[in-house]
């Protein structure tokens, strides 16, 4: 059996460490980069600024910065202050965790329509994830000669928890979700099949960054210096697709205010469903009589759809669109 505290297995394994978290920030780095332009979409007034999508900046924000402070802590060469740069680093990560959690439980609420037997027990649940979060962020890290900032001591029992806590938290989420999707949706609208087709990918795989720890953690008894390590691959996976989710459903707009409603003429009904056909009739006797539409417009409230639920600033139907019928010429040759 490995002896994890043995000086030539911590030797290699912070080989290992420090090249693989060079990686995961230059995939972090390639990830954030890519997207800049849904930041920009907002800096130059193209969306409005929702307040669940501040939980998408905090944490999209908050692991860049734990990745930048993990490479400083790793190629520091001159003695520095390691508690505080380390408590620094797990507050961030621990943060980007929980705000990964709070951005898939957002989705899943606004899914359900925020009925409150789904809301109150997620916000329960992240109240619980939080407080072991913040827990977390209590370690010990000094300055050692010749190998630089070293975690001295963690409570592997904490972190055991948190990440078991983090797997049964995404487990629940992604069962709701499914559920939702698979059994309440007959008629599926693009939104649905969007969000089923691969939405639940995206929450499946944000489970299995947390299983992975949680596994580790549990089978193998790491020294201090080892302990907090599968952290971070856990935090950068689960915020890496709960941001996609989030950009996924935001950028998910519809065309059908656009196609439904005429340049020169729109009529808007008051109640949900209600249709208006504007009919030009002109008579050419010849050929019979021309009908063209002129007008169709379909209109519905603006908080309910057509199941009668209240929407969320994310649940857009765009069932509608499909439905648009444009009758060219009708020619009736008279008898």
């Amino acid at each position: 059996m490995v002896d994890w505290s043995s000086p030539a297995e911590l030797a290699h394994d912070a080989d290992a460490f420090g090249k693989f978290m060079h990686a995961l920030l230059g995939l972090y780095i390639w990830e954030w980069f890519t997207s800049l332009e849904f930041e920009w979409s907002f800096l130059s007034g193209k969306r409005k600024l929702r307040w669940p999508l501040i939980f998408y900046f905090i944490g999209r924000y908050s692991l860049l910065m734990a990745l930048v402070g993990i490479a400083i802590a790793l190629n520091v060469q001159t003695e520095v202050n390691c508690q505080a740069l380390y408590t620094f680093n797990q507050c961030m990560g621990n943060f980007a965790i929980g705000m990964a959690c709070i951005n898939l439980s957002i989705r899943t609420m606004a899914i359900w329509s925020q009925k409150l037997y789904i809301v109150i027990p997620l916000v329960v649940i992240i109240l619980g994830h939080w407080s072991l979060l913040l827990h977390g962020i209590l370690l010990t890290a000094a300055w050692v000669p010749g190998q630089g900032c070293v975690i001295t001591s963690a409570d592997n029992k904490l972190l055991s928890s948190t990440f078991i806590y983090s797997m049964c938290f995404d487990f629940v989420v992604m069962a709701l979700t499914a559920y939702k999707l698979a059994y309440e949706s007959k008629a599926r609208s693009r939104l649905v099949q969007m969000i089923f087709g691969d939405g639940l990918v995206y929450f499946f795989i944000a489970f299995l960054a947390n299983l992975t720890p949680t596994a580790c953690s549990l089978l193998v008894s790491a020294a201090p210096p080892t302990s907090n390590w599968p952290n971070v691959p856990a935090a950068t996976t689960s915020t890496i697709v709960a941001c996609r989710v989030v950009r996924r459903l935001t950028n998910f707009t519809t065309p059908a205010a656009e196609m439904f409603s005429s340049t020169s003429n729109s009529t808007h009904a008051k109640k949900a469903g209600n249709t208006q056909l504007n009919v030009s009739v002109g008579k050419v006797p010849p050929q019979g009589v021309h009908v063209q539409m002129s007008t169709f417009s379909v209109t519905q409230n603006d908080n309910d759809d057509t199941s009668g639920r209240l929407k969320s600033p994310f649940d857009v139907d765009a069932e509608a669109q499909n439905h648009l019928d444009h009758i060219d010429e009708l020619k009736h040759t008279p008898m």
